[in-house]
Parts: C-alpha cells; sequence; structure tokens
C-alpha cells in the first residue's frame, strides 16, 4: 500500500532527520558534536566568512552552545573526523573513511588522467616528488612547496598552485592534519586517520549498500536520484539498482509538495513512518541558517518540500542579483519564512544588517521581528561582535 505524506509531516521528518528540531540550548559538548555530525553525515567546509564560516555557522543554527574548539579537537586532535569530498568539501566522520576508500579508487583512475591531460608532460613526476617530500619532511602547506621549488624552473615553478596536493588528497594518500588561516595542512593520510579507522576494507557492493542504505536514513523518504545525491558516492544508476533490489525492505509513498502540485513518488524503509518515532516539532525562534547548510543541500528538494527558492548570489554578477552576494535563510518552526543579508565588520564591531526579505504571506508581525532580533543577537554574540547595526533601508524589503 502507497503511503500519502503530508507536506507539513515531510518538513518535521526532514527538518528532524537534518538534526534542526532539536532543543538549540541543550548543551552539547564535544561527544554530542560528534554524534550531532554523524547523525547530519557531514558538514560542508567552504571559505567564504561573512558572519562566520560555514561549517560553524551550520552546527550554530542547531546548537547555540556549540564550540569551535571542539570541531577543532575533534579533526585535529582526536582524529574523530576527516575532511574530504561529498558534493563538495566538507567534514565527515572518520568512521566513514573505510568507505571513502572507494571514492579514493574511483578518483585514481579517472581524476589523475584528466588532470595529467590538462597538465601535461611532468605532472606525474611532479605528484610523486611532492607525495615524496610530504613522506620525508613532513606536513606542508601548498606555499611551502612553492617556495621550496621557487627556483627549480620545474613544475612548481610554471603551475605554482596546490594542484599536486589537490591530487594526492583526492586520491587519499594525502589528508588534511589541520588548517592555518584556514589554509589546508597536508600529511600523509596514515599520519592523519587513526589506525581503527584507516585500516580494513568493505566489498563493493557493501560500500553502495552503505552509501545508499545511510543516505535514506538520513534523508527519511527519498527517490533514488537523492539517494545518489546525498553522498554523492553511488551513481544514480547504482541507487536504482539498489532501491530494486531491496524492494522488501521497502515501502513507496507519495510526498505533497508545498504548492499543492502533484504528489512525488518516493522511497522510505518498511515500517514508516512509525519507525521513526515520535517526530517533535522544530523550535519555534527564527534561526539563521547558513547558505551552505545541509537543508538546503538539494535545492530543488527545498523547493519542493517548503515552497522557498534559493541560490546563491556570490557567482552573480552584482547588476543580475535578485537579492545580495551572501544572503542567508531565515527558518520559523517548520518553514522556511524569508532571507537576510548582513555582515559581521569586525572594524566597528557590529553585525551590520542591510535587507530583511519575507516570503510571501508571511507577515512582518512585530513578534516576528522580536523573534528576529533575538537571533541576530545571538549570531553577533557569536561573530564575536558587540552588537547589531541595522542599517537604514534594512525593512524595505517587507513593504
Amino acid at each position: 500500500m502507497t503511503i500519502r505524506l503530508s507536506n507539513r509531516d515531510a518538513r518535521r521528518i526532514f527538518l528532524a532527520k537534518q538534526g534542526l528540531s532539536a532543543a538549540p540550548h541543550r548543551a552539547l559538548g564535544k561527544d554530542g558534536l560528534l554524534r550531532l555530525i554523524h547523525d547530519i553525515g557531514f558538514v560542508q567546509v567552504d571559505s567564504i566568512s561573512t558572519v562566520a564560516r560555514a561549517h560553524h555557522q551550520i552546527l550554530f543554527s542547531r546548537n547555540q552552545t556549540y564550540r569551535r574548539e571542539h570541531l577543532s579537537e575533534l579533526l585535529e586532535e582526536d582524529g574523530d573526523l576527516f575532511e574530504h569530498w561529498t558534493h563538495d568539501a566538507s567534514i565527515i566522520p572518520s568512521a566513514f573513511f573505510v568507505y571513502w576508500k572507494h571514492r579514493f579508487k574511483w578518483e585514481s583512475e579517472t581524476l589523475r588522467e584528466r588532470w595529467r591531460r590538462w597538465r601535461g608532460e611532468g605532472f606525474d613526476a611532479s605528484c610523486d616528488e611532492t607525495y615524496e617530500r610530504i613522506a620525508s619532511g613532513g606536513a606542508v602547506m601548498a606555499r611551502e612547496l612553492k617556495e621550496d621549488h621557487h627556483e627549480s624552473g620545474g613544475w612548481w615553478n610554471w603551475h605554482p598552485s596546490k594542484t599536486a596536493l589537490e591530487v594526492l588528497w583526492r586520491q587519499g594518500r594525502l589528508a588534511i592534519a589541520r588548517r592555518v588561516n584556514f589554509q589546508k595542512v597536508y600529511d600523509l593520510t596514515e599520519r592523519v586517520i587513526p589506525a581503527h579507522h584507516y585500516e580494513g576494507d568493505v566489498s563493493h557492493p557493501e560500500f553502495i549498500d552503505w552509501a545508499c542504505r545511510s543516505a535514506l536514513g538520513r534523508l527519511g523518504f527519498a527517490t533514488h536520484g537523492e539517494i545518489a545525491a546525498f553522498w554523492d558516492l553511488a551513481s544514480p544508476e547504482e541507487a536504482k539498482a539498489w532501491v530494486a533490489e531491496h524492494r522488501d525492505e521497502l515501502c513507496e509513498i507519495l510526498v505533497e509538495p508545498a504548492n499543492g502540485g502533484k504528489p512525488r513518488p518516493s522511497y522510505a524503509f518498511t515500517g514508516f513512518p512509525d519507525n521513526l518515532g515520535d517526530v517533535p516539532d522544530p523550535p519555534a525562534r527564527i534561526r539563521v541558517l547558513s547558505p551552505f547548510d545541509p537543508l538546503l543541500r538539494d535545492r530543488n528538494r527545498t523547493e519542493r518540500l517548503f515552497g522557498f527558492f534559493y541560490r546563491i548570489e556570490v557567482f552573480v554578477p552584482e547588476a543580475k542579483r535578485e537579492y545580495g552576494y551572501y544572503v542567508f535563510p531565515l527558518l520559523e518552526g517548520d518553514r522556511l519564512i524569508g532571507r537576510i543579508d548582513m555582515k559581521a565588520d569586525r572594524k566597528r564591531g557590529s553585525l551590520e544588517v542591510r535587507r530583511l526579505w519575507l516570503e510571501e504571506g508571511i507577515k512582518p508581525s512585530s513578534g516576528r521581528i522580536d523573534k528576529v532580533m533575538a537571533e541576530l543577537d545571538r549570531i553577533a554574540r557569536f561573530a564575536g561582535v558587540g552588537g547589531v547595526n541595522l542599517l537604514e533601508g534594512w525593512n524595505a524589503g517587507l513593504a
């Protein structure tokens, strides 16, 4: 029997799976942080720091007791997390490292050949030289290798970037040991990943089963395309074959979209939704999300479930931007209600709010604006600035 899932229940399930339904003020701690990242699956890393770097803001939006030093310890000291690729550069539990070995194999077979054609003769030798330099001399940053090769006339001179480091990292031969001012420090993978995570292998069928099963578990319900896209490890064809092979474990559901259109056929594990337990209502407070939040990872899914069209406009020419360079979505309860353009001005010591927009049908009531201001106060403290500065015209988008 096909289960019909209301749009509201779909939103609540997805928010809970994405860690956005727990009380944001409960004490988290380092162990709780590791569990949170494990349950979400990954946290995207991005260099833009308009207010705070994406990974910090993603975690803070789920729990305001989040501490940056706990993330650093888990990554750089304990080895419980590592950085690598999902759909983009991300922080991932090291317990999943064994499955990433299959990605490394794929990267070794495809990526290096593409970059060899791009960079031409001498690229393989330069990769090998770079690896040996780190094996014998220890961890390095890209700029240090550039300095080492500056007078050689070799590969680093004609291509003074971190191409070799990037290829070796994508192949799993190097890992990111730590960051210094957000610059990656690379070392041999076996010196970064703890032995109990580094050792061991799984077969390709086991890898595909984990990639699909763990993705569906974190999505709650999904099409085979959404299953494949979650980790970007299995292909859509592999995910489709996995669904067909495991139909006895799955049930079909129809998910109502936000716009009241045709329900979308999807899959969930048998027992859905009872196997989810009691799905809590998300906090009623308003929260600012990072543009790279996992809730927004699949923009099309977000639009279907929340009726919220969102595209980051960093790469859009300024004259063509609808909103702004780096605009943050606003979540209130189980709805995405608007967006805000703001920046932490550390010279002035304030959170500069340029513009606030609310979605059609969302009223700028005094209570709602009070909730926005309460969240801005929390964000200002998290960003390390003294307070909130509402710039002239900040509320023009509410008219």
